[in-house]
């Protein structure tokens, strides 16, 4: 079953197959009133890269992240910052 650390850990391991810089990849997770952020942090230079076109990479990894929630029943949200 997942736990709310496998998530920002599924998080940084993806944005890392994604990225040449991947020794500055984190992501931690908050809890924000009823549902947890997952701050995912990479490379200012390489933000674009995790966006992707038209924000087309950004949703999948939302949608990854929100297949691989259902079990913890609970809500997430994806931030990723510069």
């Amino acid at each position: 079953m997942a736990t709310n650390a496998d998530i920002p850990a599924l998080m940084a391991h993806l944005a890392k197959a994604l990225v040449e810089k991947a020794d500055e990849v984190e992501a931690e997770a908050f809890n924000e009133g009823d549902h947890i952020v997952v701050e995912l942090v990479v490379a200012e230079d390489e933000v674009g890269k995790i966006i992707g076109r038209q924000g087309r990479m950004a949703r999948s990894l939302r949608t990854i992240m929100n297949a691989a929630a259902l079990k913890t029943r609970k809500r997430y949200q994806l931030e990723i910052v510069e």
